[in-house]
């Protein structure tokens, strides 16, 4: 530990990152951006190759990060590679790869067991050990640990030292979140844990937290599920508004006006890597412990059935103006899970164009970050029926409704991130509905 501490402080420890993605990559480049050598493990190959020639793969708006990659690769600090081998002389290795559940809402560590079985076998005596990926309460103790010990044959806190530190970004703050976000440091050792505060301290200007692993393992699921929750009621208040003829927009202002009140933001539903996945790890902690969870599972039923609420939506404008459901043209704007990001992962508009094309719809889908739907939302307008907003990227809200209008068959607009104002859409020809906002029309004939 004393010699870790001395390379750590005088950056001559080598660092391996093993999964160059959201997370991976940007960490890998901070650390060689303050002077450590950086060896990045990735399995996709094209990725390996971009990365070597400097070019950063992560497309959206990602400030700094573009020019950081050109950066380091250029003083030979960072290089990418997909082979385990040069691994053996690493003396810090963190891990950052997915770790989603699948149908049944059962962590999926096939990509985290992988990595341990590769690593075992070339993971150098001495060296220090830390899952990024974020886990359910118990994953080290109970499935890291033993699987990395018997890989390679050592015995942690003694051959080798291990650690989690749950990363805390997301995308298009990914160098500012690692810079200026605290992070819960979870060493299976206090002695572990305040190495990897030294390591850290290097890139993180925030607060960093000693603790034990199952304690950072649980801050991280249990952050991710409030908000999840938080979500599920701001959405359930947008239900309710709806239903009454009230704006959920104005009542979360007003609420959030009250004393410890903070009112989270409604919308078309919750996508991404993390929140649509971390309150089942957090759940899956206690699956033989019998303890009976209501609130969890709840959020994400609520949170899950937006995108099929905006479909609801959808019907209803359409059968107001006259237009038959199978028959009708649908244009998406958005298929990312965030605004100005390329991230699809668990993404709302997924679910969304599914049912679409279930209700015999045919849906053309826009998104100015994701390569397979760029284009002009103009031209794919032409002729259509509705146009749902389900992403609040920057280009929508600069485009010209009244220009879209003009070219569309049935102008109908379903904002599900509230892009748009009613007087707004109206004025320029549309039949507007948007999440807590209702159908103008169907809300007049129903109580006036």
């Amino acid at each position: 530990m004393k010699e870790l501490l001395d390379g750590i402080e005088k950056k001559t420890a080598g660092i391996a990152v093993i999964g160059l993605g959201y997370v991976g990559l940007p960490v890998a480049a901070l650390f060689a951006e303050c002077g450590f050598d950086v060896l990045g493990i990735e399995l996709r190959s094209d990725r390996v190759e971009k990365i070597n020639q400097g070019i950063c793969p992560i497309e959206g708006e990602e400030p700094g990060l573009a020019e950081l990659i050109s950066q380091v690769v250029a003083t030979r600090r960072f290089r990418a590679t997909t082979s385990y081998e040069r691994v053996e002389d690493r003396d810090l290795i963190l891990i950052d790869v997915e770790t989603p559940v699948d149908d049944r809402n059962i962590p999926r560590y096939e990509a985290l067991r992988s990595v341990l079985d590769s690593l075992g076998p070339v993971l150098k005596k001495g060296s220090l050990v830390i899952v990024e990926s974020t886990i359910s309460p118990g994953t080290m103790n109970e499935m890291v640990i033993p699987l990395l010990e018997r890989t390679s044959g050592m015995k942690a806190d003694r051959d080798f030292f291990i650690g989690n530190c749950p990363e805390r970004v997301m995308p298009g703050k990914l160098l500012k979140n690692l810079k200026s976000v605290s992070r819960v440091v979870g060493g299976n050792t206090p002695e572990t844990a305040d190495t990897m505060i030294r390591l850290y301290r290097h890139i993180v200007q925030a607060e960093l937290d000693a603790t034990d692993c199952v304690t950072a393992e649980l801050v991280k699921t249990a952050e991710n599920a409030y908000r999840d929750v938080q979500i599920a009621f701001a959405n359930e208040v947008a239900l309710i508004c709806e239903a009454v003829g009230g704006d959920v927009w104005k009542v979360r202002e007003l609420v959030n006006k009250s004393p410890m009140r903070q009112m989270h933001l409604p919308g078309a539903g919750v996508g991404g890597h993390c929140i649509p996945k971390d309150p089942w790890l957090l759940a899956f902690g206690v699956k033989d412990k019998n303890v009976p969870l209501y609130l969890i599972p709840a959020s994400r039923a609520v949170n899950d059935s937006m995108p099929l609420h905006i479909a609801d939506l959808l019907v209803d404008a359409l059968e107001e103006n006259g237009r038959k459901t199978s028959s009708s043209r649908v244009l998406v704007l958005g298929y990312a899970y965030l605004e100005n990001s390329d991230d699809i992962r668990n993404s709302p508009s997924i679910r969304l164009v599914d049912r679409l094309r279930e209700l015999g719809m045919e849906v053309a889908i826009h998104d100015p970050y994701v390569s397979d739907y760029k284009g002009d939302v103009a031209a794919l307008a032409v002729n259509a029926d509705a146009i749902i907003v389900m992403v609040a990227h920057h280009d929508y809200k600069k485009l010209n409704l009244s220009k879209i209008s003009a070219v569309m068959k049935t102008p109908v607009l379903i904002d599900g991130r509230s892009v748009f104002e009613r007087a707004e859409a109206e004025q320029a020809g549309f039949k507007y509905g948007g999440v807590g906002k209702g159908l103008k029309k169907k809300l007049e004939n129903k109580y006036v």
